[in-house]
């Protein structure tokens, strides 16, 4: 925020400032508010994304708008600054509640219209403190389609009704003529005022937290530990990077499959300059933005955060505000794939937001040699609507896991959704929705083949119980799979099909909408996996039975690609075997993605 918009910026004198043991307090303290709000949203929410799937957050500011205790997800960005464009700080009171979900009028602090952010000031000895946030992906908000999203809009106002910054409520005092405007356009209106209700209360019960812990420590000697504990993840972030990273100049472009309007692959060119002066990232050269809803309105924060997210792994330091100012310049370049012009579609941005993830992973292996990550699927997002037996209109949101790149020291996590994000349970869905679940396990074989192999995927399949239904699907990497690192091998990828190993059998586009199923058709989802690290045939011991046993690998992959030799009939390692065949390396570079390649760029 600009120093304009900051309601005091005075500097605690000495006796104000905040000695290290309180600083300890307030960190545990603002991570203890964050969790309990959290809780709230996700006990009292009445959506199954938000209540099930877990695709909510709660976060905490200073009195200038800086992050202090947030989320690990890779969507940040200024939520204060759009609001006090409009209601300047000085005329907020305590009750007050703003709300938006406005992606341009936020410069990507949404990144698409389901994500409602409300957003709470804090008053301490009567001046304006901080603030406590909610963030919730909301069910179905309007649109051409239940559920809002769809592969198939090609502008932002068919996701759904748009909110720009707004009051919500004013000395406590909630504005229902909003609330009802908003809820009518929701083709489940119990479901989002619901939702509305669960985040409402949580930004409550964090003013008072934040309210407590003011009265306890003071209010200077509070927004100090705030200083501090920015102070304390910049520098961390800054020395980390620098630490891995050698000064000079780097370069990686990841591209994603396809806009689904028949333009792909669209790539995500990044630069990395490291030098004594400064830290920047230029993203100017990515592809220019597209028809189809792949753009992402991505706030400078984002990249910032995510290597943050990274780098303060184990070190104790609260992912904050003081990643994003570690590096010292983010460039976008707007009409780009990640800076679109208004009213460019943006619902599928998840996609996009994923492979920016996976890029700023390819610029850290290019800067050290594969001492970082191998690349990731992106989450698989699929809808299934109808109506059911009664008449009554359904929506099946349903996201699915995905395997995660191996590390220079382990496996990739296999089966992971986002962060802290869950799975449907196989009997939430069965009970709820017109579908019986026959399946749901690991996807063998999706991870890649390294030292340190990648995750795998899972698989979903569903039989239809309604009349007919209309799915929609959202897998990427199909054609450009999850890249692997350091002699690692690329992962296996995901599809979608119709009553597989039936005379029907028919597979669906990875990006697509309007596909018409029917009472017994079985839908098989297969999600890809993560990228492998390192030679497979590297001479520390081979992958043990245990993989095979588990379903991680298969009976002809284990030979096939890390030259483990079983013996006929049997789940026992031919010994000799296996020494002669993984004597036999084939030469390796950087990075594979079909095949090796020494740099993934342009």
């Amino acid at each position: 925020m600009s120093q304009s918009m900051v309601a005091s910026d005075s500097q605690p004198t000495r006796g104000e400032a905040c000695d290290p043991v309180t600083v300890e307090i307030v960190r545990g303290a603002l991570r203890a508010i964050q969790g309990e709000m959290e809780a709230l949203i996700e006990r009292t929410a009445m959506s199954p994304f938000i209540r099930e799937k877990k695709d909510f957050y709660a976060a905490l500011f200073d009195d200038a708008g800086r992050l202090i205790a947030g989320s690990s997800l890779p969507i940040f960005g200024d939520v204060v600054q759009p609001v006090a464009e409009h209601y300047p700080l000085s005329d907020m009171r305590p009750g007050d509640i703003y709300w938006f979900n406005d992606c341009y009028a936020s410069r990507g602090a949404v990144s698409h219209s389901p994500d409602q952010v409300l957003l709470a000031p804090v008053f301490a000895d009567g001046v304006l403190s901080g603030f406590a946030q909610s963030w919730a992906h909301f069910n179905d908000i309007g649109g051409m389609r239940p559920g809002s999203l769809s592969p198939d809009c090609i502008d932002i106002w068919q996701e759904g009704i748009i909110i720009p910054p707004v009051r919500l409520a004013r000395d406590g005092v909630i504005d229902d003529a909003l609330l009802r405007i908003f809820v009518r356009n929701s083709r489940f209106p119990e479901m989002v005022r619901g939702d509305m209700r669960a985040s409402m209360a949580a930004i409550r019960l964090g003013e008072r937290r934040m309210g407590e812990l003011f009265s306890r420590f003071g209010r200077e000697r509070t927004r100090d530990a705030f200083r501090q504990l920015i102070d304390e993840t910049e520098r961390e972030t800054r020395s980390r990077l620098r630490a891995l990273v050698p000064s000079g100049a780097y370069d990686f472009t990841e591209p994603v499959d396809s806009d689904g309007h028949g333009n792909g692959p669209i790539h995500l060119r990044y630069s990395l300059s490291v030098s004594e002066t400064g830290i920047t990232l230029d993203a100017t050269e990515s592809d220019d933005q597209v028809p189809g809803p792949v753009n992402f309105l991505m706030s400078p924060a984002v990249p910032a955060m995510v290597f943050g997210a990274y780098l303060l792994d184990g070190s104790g330091a609260m992912l904050n505000a003081g990643a994003e100012q570690a590096i010292d310049e983010i460039r976008l370049r707007e009409g780009s794939v990640l800076k679109p012009r208004f009213p460019a579609p943006l619902g599928m941005r998840g996609i996009t937001m994923m492979r920016n993830m996976a890029a700023c992973l390819g610029l850290l292996n290019v800067a050290t040699g594969g001492r970082a990550m191998a690349a990731h699927s992106a989450y698989v997002i699929w809808y299934l609507r109808g109506r059911d037996d009664t008449g009554q209109l359904f929506l099946m949101s349903d996201g699915l896991a995905v395997g995660y790149g191996a590390r220079p020291t382990a496996d990739g996590n296999d089966a992971v959704y986002l962060v802290a994000q869950e799975n449907f349970p196989s009997e939430f869905l069965d009970s709820v929705f017109p579908v019986r679940v026959l399946a749901y396990a690991v996807n063998p074989d999706t991870g890649g083949p390294g030292r340190w192999r990648g995750g795998c995927g899972l698989v979903r399949e569903v039989e239809v119980l309604a009349e007919e239904a209309m799915v929609s699907m959202r897998i990427d990497s199909t054609i450009n799979a999850p890249w692997g690192v350091a002699g690692g091998m690329a992962a296996g990828s995901g599809r979608c099909v119709v009553n597989p190993g039936r005379p029907d059998e028919r597979q669906l586009a990875p990006l697509s909408d309007g596909n018409i199923v029917r009472r017994g058709d079985v839908i098989r989802i297969e999600t890809g996996g993560g990228g492998g690290h390192r030679h497979p045939l590297d001479p520390e011991p081979p992958p043990g039975l245990d993989d095979v046993v588990c379903g991680f690998l298969g009976r002809q992959s284990a030979p096939r690609d890390f030259g483990v030799i079983l013996r006929s009939g049997l789940l026992e390692v031919d010994e000799a075997e296996t020494a002669r065949r993984r004597a036999d390396r084939r030469p390796i570079a950087l990075f594979h993605r079909p095949s090796h390649q020494g740099a993934l760029a342009r």
